[in-house]
Order: structure tokens, then C-alpha cells, then sequence
């Protein structure tokens, strides 16, 4: 295919005449397509709906430990369910807290806490002039909003295809105004990429001005692999962080939302004991316990890591002809032109696309006038503002391939349109 810069003015109002006919046909159609989110697909659910048939009122509702689940008690959570996110993650239970259905909600506590209490004897946040954090994007959109709730400053840090600019992450964290950094290291939101060992390595040295300086490390996408024989892997971020003496530095997130059902499974904190004894200190206020009916159903379904690795082939089953599709379809439609670049994930839920400069507003409000509906523009950096336009997160999750086959189609057609815009400006 010849590139779109190459082509001269009177190719470019051809090809956009032809463009516009097939988007206006697109228009006609009445489509009502949604690929905003990443949330899991109908098929997905049912997959996971004999976790529902785990218990009866005839069941004994106590766990391995004697803890009768029922009651109030058990701050930490059930040790089986510690235990079992301990070994997704591959971390000793020890240092686990289990929480309630959303990692989310334990991001926002643990910023919130910091904000009106400070971390383990620091100054609260709220008490300081200035508060920075660092913020890798394209990044997820959710951890830019609660940083922002707070009224945190936000930094932009460019993502490499190997992880956060460390160059700049280093220079940074030298400011004691700067309190942490957001991170979704393996299989990123949205650009579906791990962090390198290199990155994981310099991350887990640094050296922050502030003492009360977090890596806020979401691993949100553990053991969401596409492929059996094709797999990321991640290094264990708290060892790395205990050998270099900074054991205290990182508070690792995760769930099984996108394992079980959305909302409605389990999520933890892994942390150093300081800092889970300074969370802890602070549960007792906020909470007695947590759902620990919900946390021994989890435990009774997976039983263990190899339970959990069972259900992920299950999704990767779903999930991968979808990821195949999309690509496929970029591929077909846009290699060669010019007009944009996209990764190729190997596990995850979103794609990331990059159009060109100052594009990605206009094939987002294309794409809404004929009827689908893509993750807001300028989502995925921090105050919503895509510094060059270019970024829209692609989330093959929830249609069905039927849907997404025409999404994709409308989403390409949308790109080149645009891109012919763009160009015509300056020709």
C-alpha cells in the first residue's frame, strides 16, 4: 500500500470522497456498539457461574483455620485466601491483606490514608504546600482520576516499549514533593506491554528524597495470558525491593475481577509488614472485617494456582480470537499506510493505538456519530490531556466476535478518513 503522504491533493480528495461515502453507508446502519471498557464478556461470566453453586445452607462455613466466616473477625482476611493471592502472586501470605470485591477501593484507601494521616509517621499529605506523583502514560485512566480527586499534582512519564521512562522516573523521585508513582507492570492498561527486567530492576533501587515515597504497583493483569506458549513474565517486585534494603517502598494491587466476576471477587494488598501493620492500624477504624463468605467461595473454587492458571486458559480461550481479529483487521486495513501504529499484546485486555498527530479526537467523534463508542480521547494520560492527540485505547473484551468484526472495520475506515483530514490541511 502507498503511504497517505505520499499521495498528492487530488489523490487525497479522491480517496476521501470514497471514504465518505462508506462512512456515511457506516452511519445508515444504526449500529450501537460499546468497546470503551475492558470489562469481561457475557461467555466470560457464565464461565464462572458453578462458583455460584459452592455453597448451601448445608455447608460448613468454616475455613482451614477453624475461622467461621459468618462472623465478624479476621481483619487480614481468611489465611487460605491470603494463601491463594499470595501465590498468584508470588508472595509468602504472610504478607497479604485481603480485601472486599476492588482493588480500586484499596488504591483510593491507600492514597486517602496517606493524604489525611501520612505513611507511617509522615506529614499527611493534605499538611504539605506541594504533592507530585508520577504517572506513566499512555496510562489507566482510574489511577489518574483518584490522584486528581485529591488534588495531586500529576507528572507525565513517557511509556517505552519496555516500561516507564526510568531515566526521567530517577530524576524525578530526587524532589521530596514527589509521594509515588502509578503502575500497571505487566500487560499495561493500555498499551498491553510488561515491564522489563531492566525497568523492574531500577525501579526497585530507586532512590526517592521522600521517605514516604510508594511504587503503587497494580498488577491488575498477573495471569491474564492470550497464549499458552507465548507468555510475559514479571519479576517479584517486593523480593527485589527487600535485596536492595527498600522492602517498605512498594504497595503491590490485585484482584480477581477480571478472573471470577467483575466486582464481585476478591482483591489484596501485598506489602513489607511495616506497611501492612500501618494499613492494618487504620482498618481498625474503618472496618471489623471484610467478606470473608465471598474470600473462602473464592478459595473453595481455585483451591490453588493451579485452580486460578485452569480458569485463565478458560478466558485466554475466549479472549484470544478477539485480540486476533482486531489486529488482523489493523493490519489489513492500515499496514503500509502510514496513518498509525498499535501493539500486539500478549496478554491483557486492551490494545493500544496511536494515530497520527492530532487525530485521535476526530476518529473518536467518527466513530460515535456511526454508533460505537471507544474509551474517551485523552483518557489514558493524567487531566485527560493527550499532549500530541494520538492515543485511543482499543477494548476487544465485551463484544461478541460478530460485533467486534464490524467495530473494527468501522474503527479502521474511521482512522483513514481521518488521517485524509488531517492531511488535506496541508496539501
Amino acid at each position: 500500500m502507498t503511504p497517505y503522504c505520499e499521495l498528492g491533493r487530488e489523490e487525497l480528495l479522491e480517496l476521501k470522497k470514497e471514504l465518505t461515502q462508506k462512512y456515511e453507508d457506516a452511519k445508515g446502519k444504526g449500529l450501537k456498539l460499546d468497546m470503551s471498557r475492558g470489562k469481561p464478556s457475557t461467555d466470560q461470566l457464565d464461565m464462572t457461574m458453578p462458583m455460584m453453586d459452592i455453597f448451601s445452607s448445608h455447608c460448613d462455613m468454616k475455613d482451614d483455620q477453624g475461622v467461621d466466616t459468618r462472623n465478624y473477625g479476621c481483619l487480614e482476611g481468611i489465611y487460605s485466601a491470603r494463601k491463594l493471592l499470595g501465590e498468584m502472586l508470588g508472595v509468602d501470605p504472610e504478607h497479604v491483606i485481603v480485601f472486599g470485591t476492588a482493588s480500586l477501593n484499596v488504591m483510593y484507601d491507600s492514597i486517602s490514608r496517606a493524604y489525611t494521616h501520612g505513611i507511617m509517621g509522615s506529614t499527611p499529605w493534605c499538611r504539605l504546600e506541594k504533592v507530585k506523583f508520577l504517572c506513566p502514560a499512555p496510562g489507566y485512566d482510574r489511577h489518574f482520576s483518584i490522584t486528581e480527586h485529591f488534588g495531586i499534582e500529576m507528572v507525565n512519564i513517557p511509556m517505552t516499549m519496555e516500561g516507564p521512562d526510568m531515566d526521567l522516573v530517577e530524576e524525578y523521585v530526587k524532589d521530596p514533593a514527589v509521594k509515588g508513582i502509578w503502575c500497571v507492570p505487566m500487560y499495561t492498561n493500555p498499551m498491553g506491554i510488561t515491564y522489563s527486567e531492566e525497568v523492574c530492576r531500577r525501579m526497585a533501587d530507586l532512590s526517592p528524597a521522600a521517605e514516604d515515597f510508594r511504587v503503587y504497583w497494580d498488577n491488575a493483569y498477573c495471569v491474564h495470558h492470550l497464549y499458552e506458549d507465548k507468555q510475559d513474565t514479571l519479576p517479584e517486585i517486593l523480593g527485589m525491593c527487600k535485596a536492595n534494603g527498600k522492602e517498605d517502598m512498594v504497595l503491590e494491587f490485585a484482584s480477581t475481577s477480571k478472573i471470577s466476576f467483575a466486582g464481585a471477587g476478591i482483591s489484596c494488598l501485598a506489602a513489607s509488614k511495616a506497611n501492612l501493620d500501618w494499613v492494618k492500624k487504620s482498618m481498625t477504624i474503618q472496618i471489623i472485617s471484610h467478606d470473608k463468605i465471598n474470600q473462602l467461595r473464592h478459595v473453595r473454587y481455585f483451591k490453588n494456582l493451579d485452580g486460578i492458571k485452569e480458569q485463565m486458559r478458560k478466558h485466554a480461550d475466549i479472549m484470544r480470537p478477539k485480540f486476533e481479529l482486531v489486529l488482523e483487521t489493523l493490519e489489513r486495513e492500515l499496514g503500509g499506510l502510514g496513518i498509525g501504529t498499535w501493539t500486539k499484546p500478549l496478554g491483557g485486555y486492551f490494545i493500544s493505538f496511536d494515530s497520527m498527530e492530532g487525530c485521535a479526537k476526530a476518529i473518536y467523534n467518527k466513530c460515535k456519530e456511526a454508533g460505537v463508542t471507544l474509551t474517551t480521547v485523552g483518557a489514558t494520560y493524567p487531566y485527560k490531556k493527550d499532549p500530541h492527540d494520538t492515543n485511543i485505547r482499543i477494548a476487544p473484551s465485551y463484544p461478541t466476535l460478530e460485533e467486534l468484526k464490524i467495530t473494527a472495520e468501522l474503527f479502521t475506515l474511521c482512522v483513514k478518513l481521518a488521517s485524509v483530514e488531517k492531511l488535506l490541511e496541508t496539501k
